[in-house]
């Protein structure tokens, strides 16, 4: 698609939350509140000119290789968000993108993201095939109080839960969908602590892509301020999740 003659460098699209997104206390699930950001993310990719219809001309798309989300609260059923958009860095592989999601004006949600450029048929990182000098960056512009990290696995954890790949874990670019690891993870955490609004934050790495049928093994590791959970196949990760407490 070309470049849309409504693109800007920052985006802010609404979005209203229904209750197929919501938890049994009538807020946003967790899971949901990034498939909205990345949707948002998708959306600018579009009216810029990058989006996954236009790399797949080159046998490209990008796929998320890590994300913080900061959180002060959650919208509810029938709430409208604003999400704010816009790229820090982009350059060859790689791009930093910022996201933000504000209810009445008031920001609830901070967001950093890393992404690469991932050649579908290679199933390996290339740099960027399509022209993207018209994104203005804002590197000072910080959506997040910390960037995102690279989440250390401690060896003394915890076998909680085998699991295969099955289909419904897949998506577009056909290896399971980031958002599917917070879900097998979320799953296997204390109830109370998701309904009653307790993350502050969290961090995701994806390490290596996984695909149909793969058996998997979750880990967890319990803190006091924190629950890390990790995913491996044959003995090798492949996603990490630090979920911070208030």
């Amino acid at each position: 698609m070309p470049i849309s003659p409504n693109f800007t460098s920052i985006l802010s699209k609404e979005w209203e939350i229904n209750f197929t997104q919501c938890m049994p206390n009538g807020y946003l699930k967790y899971t949901d509140l990034c498939n909205i950001l990345q949707l948002t993310a998708a959306a600018h990719s579009d009216m810029g000119g990058i989006s996954f219809s236009d790399m797949q001309e080159f046998d490209q798309a990008w796929v998320l290789s890590r994300m913080r989300v900061e959180i002060s609260a959650l919208p509810k059923w029938r709430d409208v968000v604003t999400v704010t958009t816009w790229i820090n860095t982009l350059e060859n592989s790689r791009s930093v993108r910022a996201l933000e999601m504000h209810l009445n004006g008031v920001k609830i949600v901070g967001s950093e993201t890393f992404w690469a450029v991932f050649n579908t048929e290679k199933r390996r990182p290339e740099a960027l095939a399509l022209p993207y000098q018209h994104f203005e960056l804002y590197p000072e512009r910080n959506p997040t109080q910390e960037s995102f990290s690279k989440i250390t696995v401690n060896p003394e954890k915890e076998v909680v839960f085998e699991k295969v790949v099955y289909l419904s874990d897949l998506d577009i670019v056909n290896h399971v969908n980031n958002v599917k690891y917070l879900e097998w993870c979320l799953d296997h955490v204390d109830d109370k602590l998701i309904l009653n609004q307790k993350m502050s934050s969290f961090e995701m790495n994806f390490m290596k892509e996984l695909s149909l049928n793969d058996t998997v093994i979750i880990h967890e590791n319990l803190c006091e301020e924190s629950t890390t959970f990790s995913i491996t196949k044959e003995n090798k990760n492949c996603f990490a999740l630090q979920l911070n407490w208030q």
